[in-house]
């Protein structure tokens, strides 16, 4: 759970400096980022047949998709 948790933030933290423009919100929203992104990259790198370990990068990836998803519902 810890390494989760750590990773998570990790992830979010990674894909908020990638992404541009401002994004808000602390460090719950930054793990909870990084936790929807690994899982997004996940589906979204499964899905085209590139097995289900997506790592660091399909998690970054995944977790910039979600802040673009974000973006345009604000």
């Amino acid at each position: 759970m810890l390494w989760t948790i750590l990773i998570g933030f990790l992830v979010g933290l990674v894909a908020k400096v990638l992404y541009p423009g401002k994004q808000g919100g602390g460090i719950i929203m930054t793990i909870l980022l990084g936790i929807a992104g690994s899982w997004v990259g996940s589906m979204l790198f499964g899905l085209l047949g590139m097995g289900r370990g997506v790592g660091f990068v399909g998690s970054v990836i995944g977790a910039m998709i979600v802040l673009w998803g974000y973006d345009k519902l604000k």
